[in-house]
């Protein structure tokens, strides 16, 4: 450098140097984790630096192009569906899966069935029946049909199969007739004899049934399309799963495998009214019956041998925001109905569906304060835990309905992605004591956000906002391994330089912080809430310690 100016250079750049790291420590003090951090135990401390270290190694050498013949290119924090692979190969993907994760508070229960599971039981269950809105007799029918599952005790007399162009719409057909004669011709060609008709059925009917990962990387379609297919799913799975027998082992699979995954505790969304049916008559039950069988799986579950040291769960009980208003009031009415007979079953109340072409929370405003009122003359709490601010809109009613949320007293926001644009709802939302429910890879997928990198959770982190991390449709949307959370943990960590170990904790911590236990408030330190949050604060430390004693060979790379 010219020395034509007598300065002391390496005396400014050492003052500079001590301005920028305390500019930086300002803004990490107002980071919703930062409190979190300046709490962790010694092993808590080396734990979190051998993580960095781990992912910053394969950030360096897993997430690299392994040929140069290979297409496209390969990055931390690419396209889920692309990664995903990949990452559960990694050793970060083993560190996530064994760390305590505490409470679920984001999850809709029919998007949580594993697909090959639920084809299987109807395929083996003596009574299902599928039908169809037009004959499946083109490869376009295969594709746009309006499937459905029927449980009949009784077989009706068809006249013509689904593949006849005589075929009567909505006639029931014994699925296995159909899958062992399925007209596997109408889909793209293999070689004679690689696949029974019934193994392709199988292929057809879950790629009906999920979000392929070709579909997921279509974001130039729009997010209208992909809703399109998203909300169609329901209706195929929920004749199966809301067959008692079959519901029975489906609450308790997700149970299982969610306590497996690392969680205690799961506030599930579910759909009502629904039409539950009776084993083996098929009889239709109502949904508080649906409500007492879940109440019954839950406690079974906690008491088994495989259920040791599960917390629970709770239901949110949810509408369909598209409905007009004397189906949400009826749906409504019977959720407080459903809330005097099992108290400790329903936590809650919730709208569910595309926030985009549903009804806004401003144009429900008449059913939802008179939902308030008439909690209160039943002499029943049901909070509300809305959905709000999933959306890409700025300004338009979708993104409004985050005022009418916190207006309305909500004790969570699900997603909240459009949250980082308001300024004061963020001041709010922490005045108010009120969790973001984060759900990255389901907001990557239905095209809020093309990869995580972008997504808004960063910004919201950084704001002092307390967020959890969920999967929101695990079953439907990729993640494949039923129930599992570690995947949107892990892309959290590996995509996001200030997250680390520690801001994971922080986030799992907020969860059980705001979890709707049986017994006080959501979000405030009383009732069961004190135990809970200190017995995750000690499987936290006995993590942090088994991270230091099978990593310990990173500290000091």
């Amino acid at each position: 450098m010219a020395n034509s100016i007598d300065i002391d250079i390496d005396k400014q750049i050492s003052e500079y140097l001590k301005k920028r790291e305390a500019l930086v420590a300002k803004e990490k003090e107002l980071r919703h984790d930062y409190k979190f951090r300046k709490s962790l135990s010694p092993t808590a401390k080396r734990a979190a630096a051998i993580v960095a270290r781990i992912r910053q190694h394969e950030a360096e050498t897993v997430w690299t192009k392994e040929t140069e013949e290979e297409e496209g290119d390969v990055y931390p924090g690419m396209m889920f569906t692309l990664a995903k692979d990949r990452m559960e190969k990694t050793e970060l993907w083993r560190i996530v899966k064994k760390m305590p994760k505490g409470c679920l508070l984001h999850a809709h229960l029919e998007a949580m069935v594993d697909m090959d599971w639920l084809f299987d039981a109807a395929l083996n269950t003596p009574g299902f029946h599928i039908s169809s809105d037009i004959p499946l007799t083109t490869p376009k029918a295969l594709g746009k049909a309006n499937i459905q599952f029927t449980y009949c005790a009784t077989t009706p007399k068809v006249a013509e199969g689904l593949c006849s162009s005589q075929y009567e719409p909505r006639s029931l057909v014994p699925v296995t007739e159909f899958a062992d004669s399925f007209p596997a011709d109408l889909l793209p060609s293999e070689p004679l004899g690689k696949k029974t008709p019934r193994e392709r059925f199988l292929e057809w009917i879950i790629a009906r049934t999920t979000i392929t990962a070709e579909e997921s990387l279509r974001h130039h379609e729009g997010i209208n399309m992909i809703w399109a297919k998203f909300q169609s799913i329901f209706l195929v799975v929920q004749g199966i799963i809301n067959y008692e027998p079959v519901y029975r082992q489906f609450f308790w699979n997700i149970l299982h495998h969610l306590h497996q995954d690392g969680i205690l505790w799961v506030d599930l969304r579910v759909a009502y009214p629904i039409t539950f049916r009776a084993a083996e008559t098929g009889a239709i039950l109502t949904s508080a019956d649906a409500v007492k069988v879940s109440s019954e799986v839950i406690e079974a579950y906690k008491s088994s041998l495989e259920g040791k040291g599960f917390w629970g769960a709770r239901i949110i009980w949810t509408s369909i925001r598209r409905f007009d208003q004397e189906a949400i009031i009826a749906s409504m009415k019977e959720c407080v109905e459903a809330k005097k007979l099992y108290p400790d079953v329903i936590a809650g109340f919730d709208l569910v569906g595309q926030e985009d072409l549903g009804r806004t929370h401003l144009e429900m405003l008449p059913e939802l304060l008179w939902f308030k009122e008439y909690c209160k003359q039943q002499h029943v709490d049901l909070p509300f835990f809305f959905h709000a601010g999933e959306t890409l809109g700025d300004g338009n009613g979708t993104d409004g309905n985050l005022f009418d949320a916190i207006l309305l007293g909500t004790k969570r926001i699900g997603h909240g992605f459009s949250l980082h644009r308001h300024p004061h709802l963020i001041s709010l939302v922490k005045q108010n004591n009120i969790c973001v429910e984060v759900c990255p890879i389901s907001n990557e997928i239905l095209r809020l956000t093309s990869s995580i990198l972008s997504h808004s959770l960063p910004a919201m982190l950084a704001h002092g906002v307390g967020v959890s991390l969920n999967n929101d449709d695990p079953g439907i949307l990729g993640q494949k391994t039923t129930a599992s959370v570690t995947h949107d943990y892990w892309q959290v960590l590996q995509a996001f330089d200030n997250v680390g170990l520690e801001g994971l904790g922080d986030m799992a911590l907020t969860g059980v912080k705001f979890a709707a236990f049986e017994g006080g408030e959501v979000g405030v330190m009383e009732g069961p809430r004190v135990q809970r949050v200190e017995e995750w604060r000690k499987r936290w430390e006995v993590f942090c310690e088994w991270v230091v004693a099978e990593f310990g060979h990173w500290e000091g790379k």
